[in-house]
């Protein structure tokens, strides 16, 4: 146990760290309001449905089970 207590320190620096942030965001977050026309175009764009043509279906991952299979030079064709 006597090993660990240098982590102490940047464990606190951190944790200070991470409240801090919190702290500031909350605040910021509070000033930001609904009549902000930078909020207002974000809340639109956000809201707006997409293209139909950027939607696309989604594709069954490959299998990778880390063997590879090599094709014989009878498939490829006569080289």
């Amino acid at each position: 146990m006597k090993i660990l207590w240098w982590l102490a320190v940047p464990l606190a620096v951190t944790a200070l760290a991470m409240l801090w942030a919190a702290w500031y965001g909350r605040s910021r977050d509070r000033t930001r309001r609904p009549d902000d026309p930078a909020y207002a175009r974000f809340s639109e764009a956000v809201q707006r449905p997409l293209p139909a043509d950027v939607v696309h279906a989604r594709q069954t991952p490959q299998r990778n089970n880390g063997v590879v299979v090599r094709r014989s030079r009878s498939s490829h064709g006569a080289r």
